[in-house]
């Protein structure tokens, strides 16, 4: 049994620029999450246009497979970069990316910039997807700990992101792996993340009898939390595998 939700909120920006969709084909499913940057409108259509393309292309002829996740990064990469050209906006229209894909024996996931994924299994945090940006290259390094990657000044500078060439695949690729009862995932936006902690992320679950009622405890906190601060805007799509 799978079962999931999403919520997508501008927070104290006047435009939402990410973008999140769910499609399912057959017994498989597709979940897909994008934060636009470059302003001006451009965030919101670069977002747009590579996570509708990932879904619709599921639904045609997607499936849970290595060979398909590499599809949707390459695929979208070429259809973003055409879509830069035809509208002299190279500068403008760029996109973070999770893609999480799961069948009835199997899940995988890729991903690229600082829109993360959380990995839960038996309401424990397991993984994390880690960001293509300059803190969390600092963490890596030993120069910062990773609890400092939030407030770090440099968050916001990505190191690799759909929209710019890219010399070899700019996307990671998580190990694909066979599912099981008791499985969650959380795929979200840097706007979203940036509010609460792993660990309150993880007692949120615990507590939660649903993706819904998970979201909701999660978003409670992001707003208490982020009030005043000049919120981003925050996507996040909640799995539940049982």
């Amino acid at each position: 049994m799978l079962t999931y939700e999403s919520v997508s909120n501008c927070g104290e920006r006047k435009y939402n620029e990410d973008y999140a969709g769910i499609e399912k084909r057959g017994d498989s499913f597709c979940f897909v999450l994008a934060d636009g940057l470059g302003g001006h409108g451009g965030g919101a259509e670069a977002s747009k246009t590579v996570a509708e393309y990932i879904l619709r292309d599921f639904r045609k002829c997607g499936e849970a497979s290595e060979a398909y996740l590499q599809k949707c990064f390459e695929e979208s990469q070429s259809l973003l970069l055409k879509e830069q050209r035809e509208q002299n906006r190279i500068y403008e229209m760029k996109t973070t990316l999770v893609v999480l894909l799961v069948d009835e024996t199997n899940f995988q996931w890729g991903h690229i910039g600082d829109s993360r994924l959380y990995y839960f299994k038996n309401k424990k945090c397991r993984l994390r997807t880690l960001d293509h940006s300059v803190p969390q290259m600092l963490a890596a390094a030993g120069e910062i700990k990773e609890k400092q990657i939030r407030g770090h000044a440099d968050r916001n500078r990505l190191l690799r992101v759909m929209g710019t060439e890219w010399q070899s695949p700019g996307y990671q690729l998580g190990e694909r792996m066979r599912r099981d009862k008791g499985e969650a995932f959380l795929l979200c936006s840097d706007g979203f993340w940036e509010w609460i902690l792993e660990r309150n992320m993880q007692t949120a679950l615990k507590r939660s009898k649903s993706p819904e009622e998970w979201l909701k405890r999660m978003e409670k906190e992001i707003l208490k939390n982020g009030a005043g601060k000049g919120m981003d805007n925050y996507t996040a799509i909640a799995v539940f595998l049982d």
